[in-house]
């Protein structure tokens, strides 16, 4: 991810959050499925699914499914997916993808915070990636989610790490090794603003529109805390990190190698 700039608005409620992805929806579509996300490609999606193991025979929820593109990786293990996400347009391009290859996915309009559209213990795994950190209501999706789920079942889910991809974050870089210190700053604001970005791969960035994305300031224990009150049991963290082999495949993955961790991926269960 590249930043490019950013808006301070007061407050961003999920109807803007809805409208913020439906704006983006037909690039973002287009972009991920030509892989141009390096990041999910070449790390996250590899480390994320050994994270989670074995879901075939599962009847599982993707929270915030976007266009579709891991809901059907879900699918193609094995698992019974339903995809939820608020933006009606990416769940148009994903019920699109639906019916050019079935796959036996279910994809709704919802928010995480409100998935009144199921009935309690629908589901024995939900699933997440990288969407939780863009929502304004964390505690409401944990407690949505945890209603949802049946008794003895996971719930995975991926975030951009909060103790370094703060607010403030950016790069210090050094004449003999560019890029090798990471600025982590303003970690305890719970400022709300509005992101410009690109996929920070892309061959020819100057030409292509960016992302605008709402974003939500939170700590780790904005995240930890809710889902034990809730009724969560934290199982694992994990906090990858790119391997020396893959940075030597992919270099631009070195400066998160040598400085901090870009993800953090969560383990907890409905007892």
């Amino acid at each position: 991810m590249t930043r490019i700039s950013r808006q301070q608005p007061e407050q961003i409620t999920e109807a803007e959050v809805a409208l913020y992805w439906d704006k983006n929806a037909d690039l973002w579509t287009e972009q991920v499925r030509q892989n141009l996300d390096a990041f999910r490609e070449h790390f996250n999606n590899p480390v994320f699914l050994q994270f989670i193991g074995d879901i075939k025979g599962k009847t599982a929820l993707d929270a915030g499914c976007g266009e579709g593109h891991n809901t059907r990786i879900f699918a193609r293990l094995g698992a019974k997916m339903t995809g939820i996400d608020i933006s009606p347009k990416l769940i148009a391009h994903a019920r699109e993808a639906e019916k050019r290859e079935p796959l036996g996915i279910r994809y709704e309009v919802a928010s995480f915070s409100d998935l009144s559209i199921f009935p309690d213990a629908s589901f024995d795994l939900a699933l997440s990636t990288m969407a939780l950190m863009d929502s304004p209501s964390f505690e409401g999706a944990a407690r949505e989610i945890y209603r949802v789920l049946k008794p003895g079942s996971d719930f995975f889910f991926s975030i951009t790490h909060p103790c370094f991809v703060t607010p403030g974050f950016g790069w210090t870089a050094f004449q003999d090794d560019p890029n090798i210190k990471l600025t982590v700053s303003e970690y305890f604001s719970k400022k709300q603003w509005v992101e410009s970005w690109r996929f920070s791969q892309l061959p020819k960035p100057e030409d292509v529109p960016e992302f605008v994305v709402p974003s939500f300031g939170r700590t780790l224990s904005d995240y930890i805390n809710p889902l034990i009150k809730t009724g969560f049991t934290l199982k694992e963290l994990s906090e990858p990190r790119p391997s020396a082999e893959l940075c030597r495949q992919h270099p631009f993955l070195t400066k998160w190698r040598k400085t901090a961790a870009i993800f953090l991926h969560v383990h907890c269960r409905k007892e």
